[in-house]
């Protein structure tokens, strides 16, 4: 035992030394190169830093391949160890691998399961084959060559951990039938030393390795004045690993620093002289464009240095949006450039259609209140003093600051899938198998509709799953006033907390980001995106109707299809609902089937006000099922003016909508399909074989439709024939 201790300290100092400096330059070397020389293929990722401010809590977005980089090396780590630890059999003579890497990576495996880890030793060349022979070998194969003592007054006696062992592996190449392959010519799986047992084998220097976001981890924790010992200690918090059950040891990460601190100099250097150069670029795009475009809009911040600091930019296009669908306003803080290390700011509104518009950009140097202030500052200014009744936006306390400083007036939203979002970062590792449980309870709390009910339901849900002093838990109880329904309910969002609303912003987000490598491209997709002459037209599709209400028929008319479409599903479900007249006016009303849950509707015949104590119409601007029940029990044949929003209407849209006529056309042609399917229904419910018959040929019969071209000048005449169902 002390023999093999004291071979794997001396692999800790001399060899280890030496493969770590090389492959950590190696590995720095190509980091270095893509961060600055060659940046990647997107520089842009989402911010992982916690809103809880704890430096060594940093939130990690499940299933997003752009900010999972760090997540997925640590699972490749992983699987690769996972791998390695299957079943590897003894390899053998005669054994044929595609290639000498697959043998070697075999081979290595069975190493590492057995003991011991192996290198590479001679190989032979010959001029018509090329390389034809590979020797692998026990690392503690052959002996060292005395070296010349340097010429110094103490020099250290370093021992050699090579002591003659004959474990091998030969491989041979040949070419079967055209195709190369390798086999082996030659193992011997005989040691003369101890082999290893499975705890003390990772440490050898074959299986330390440093993944590159690691290395990424290490330099950031490293600049930001981290010692070397609390750096291994944050990995391991991140890791949720045992002290000591990295795959690499602390002087690995002390050699790297050491290695690397030349390079980050240089690297920090050349990034800053990039930064600086797209980003005077990027100004001289933004003039050009207010040369050619009167009504675009700009301004920047420089620092002492005359140094580009903050820079943002809106169209003219985006200022007419939102003179229309600035009532409901989300700045999206979720990317920020590695390579700039500026943080992206961009604006959306909602348009009439339930898809996002957007309505300016900002580059910002930092996080800080005063960024976030001037962003706001600027855009306000940009459109032309305005303020937003809602605007949405991100866990973060100097943005939060900010807004209650620039925006007095304004409501703040939490975005409820930014909370989503973080909920298994922060919970997975302290619940455990009880995260799902917590989850389920978690998404129903967000959903109550009473302040008191909220707070308790939150207090027995703490209490339960024992979070009570979860730093977590507590920053979201903090911000409650912003994002569950129970609080933000009589907030107007216009439908903007929706999953879909969320994943159309998602897509722009990867069109404006994907490929990009360097501000100007990024510019001028952006520009691009934020044209309207580059969004399709808008196509009207077919609306039919559910009932026989002439409040239906009228909406129909007038709002723009997903529009009708959230109206519509209320217009149904208020069918559902009976009503009981108060003596003041009002109604009671309450679903035929749920004696809980009743809502109080205040009817004012006036000036024809209607309000619900759901508070649907001041949340999306859509009439809620017990208003609509209300105004047909009242013998409303059309829904009051004034509870159909302009921003609502087909009228409003920011793009030309398609012939409207076809929509008559679609009625006739929907009249005579439900008549003759009706009759056929009827005539296949007789046999069992009369409706298979007909099932087989309506298949075959809609596959036929569906591959016929569809001719221009039809689709001129007439909307998409889409029904969308709620």
């Amino acid at each position: 035992m002390f023999n093999c201790t004291f071979h794997i300290v001396h692999l800790l100092t001399r060899v280890q030394r030496r493969a770590l400096r090389l492959r950590s330059k190696k590995h720095f070397t190509c980091f270095c190169t893509k961060m600055t020389m060659k940046p990647s293929s997107n520089i842009w990722i989402r911010r992982q830093q916690c809103p809880c401010g704890d430096w060594k809590c940093y939130v990690k977005y499940e299933g997003d391949d752009q900010t999972s980089v760090s997540s997925q090396l640590i699972k490749n780590e992983t699987t690769s160890t996972s791998s390695s630890s299957e079943a590897v059999f003894m390899p053998y003579v005669g054994q044929i691998f595609k290639t000498d890497e697959d043998a070697f990576e075999y081979y290595s495996n069975f190493a590492r399961k057995n003991g011991f880890s192996i290198r590479k030793a001679r190989s032979t060349e010959s001029q018509n084959l090329g390389i034809y022979r590979r020797d692998f070998v026990c690392y503690r194969s052959g002996f060292n060559q005395p070296r010349k003592k340097a010429n110094v007054e103490h020099p250290r006696d370093r021992k050699s951990v090579r002591c003659g062992c004959d474990a091998k592996l030969y491989l041979t190449k040949e070419i079967v039938n055209g195709v190369t392959q390798w086999y082996i010519s030659q193992f011997s799986n005989v040691h003369n030393h101890e082999l290893l047992e499975d705890d003390q084998v990772r440490l050898l220097p074959a299986y330390r390795k440093i993944q590159e976001a690691d290395q990424e981890r290490i330099l950031l924790l490293s600049k930001a004045g981290f010692p070397v010992n609390r750096i291994v200690k944050v990995l391991e918090l991140e890791k949720g690993v045992q002290p000591g059950q990295l795959p690499f040891i602390e002087k690995d990460v002390r050699n790297f620093v050491r290695t690397c601190k030349k390079s980050v100099q240089e690297n920090d250097a050349l990034l800053t002289e990039k930064r600086e150069n797209d980003t005077l670029e990027l100004l001289e795009a933004c003039k050009a464009m207010a040369e050619r475009d009167a009504d675009f809009v700009y301004d920047y911040t420089t620092d002492e240095n005359s140094k580009i600091e903050n820079i943002s930019w809106s169209y003219a296009d985006s200022v007419r949006a939102y003179t229309v669908f600035g009532d409901v306003v989300t700045f999206d803080t979720t990317y920020r450039s590695i390579t700039y290390g500026l943080l992206l700011g961009v604006w959306f509104g909602i348009d009439n259609h339930g898809k996002p518009v957007f309505l300016g950009c900002a580059l910002l140097q930092d996080e800080s209140l005063n960024s976030f202030a001037w962003a706001l500052q600027t855009f306000l200014r940009f459109m032309r003093g305005r303020c937003p009744q809602t605007v949405l936006t991100d866990i973060d306390s100097s943005l939060r600051d900010a807004i209650a400083r620039e925006l007095p007036d304004t409501k703040h939203v939490i975005c409820s899938w930014h909370v989503h979002s973080k909920l298994s970062s922060w919970f997975t590792p302290s619940l455990g198998s009880q995260y799902e449980e917590f989850k389920a309870e978690f998404d129903m709390l967000c959903h109550l509709e009473g302040i008191e009910e909220f707070e308790h339901q939150w207090n027995h849900l703490v209490a339960r799953f024992g979070l009570a002093s979860d730093k977590h838990i507590a920053l979201l109880f903090s911000y409650r006033t912003s994002w569950p329904l129970s609080y933000i309910r009589s907030y107007f969002l216009a439908r903007s907390m929706t999953a879909e609303f969320y994943q159309s912003l998602d897509e722009f987000f990867k069109r404006i980001l994907s490929g990009q490598t360097c501000l100007q491209l990024f510019f001028e997709q952006v520009g691009f995106a934020a044209d309207l002459r580059n969004r399709s037209k808008e196509a009207l599709q077919y609306m039919h109707t559910k009932t026989c209400l002439p409040i239906e028929e009228n909406a129909r008319s007038i709002l723009t299809p997903y529009a009708f479409n959230a109206l519509q599903h209320e217009i149904v479900l208020s069918m559902q609902y009976a009503t009981t007249e108060l003596a003041n006016g009002s109604y009671l009303v309450r679903h035929y089937k749920k004696m809980e849950g009743e809502y109080l509707v205040i009817w004012i015949s006036q000036d024809e006000q209607i309000h619900c104590s759901c508070k649907e119409f001041e949340h999306s601007g859509i009439l809620c099922r017990h208003c609509l029940r209300v105004l047909t029990v009242k013998n409303y044949f059309e829904i009051p003016e004034k509870y159909i929003l302009f921003r609502w209407r087909l009228e409003s849209s920011l793009v030309a909508l398609e012939d409207r006529n076809g929509q008559c056309n679609s009625d006739e042609y929907a009249q005579v399909f439900h008549s003759l399917a009706a009759t056929l229904l009827t005539e296949s419910l007789f046999t069992k074989e009369r409706f298979n018959h007909v099932h087989r040929e309506l298949s075959r019969l809609l596959e036929h439709v569906q591959n016929m071209p569809v001719s221009n000048e039809f689709a001129s005449n007439m909307a998409a024939n889409n029904i969308s169902e709620s």
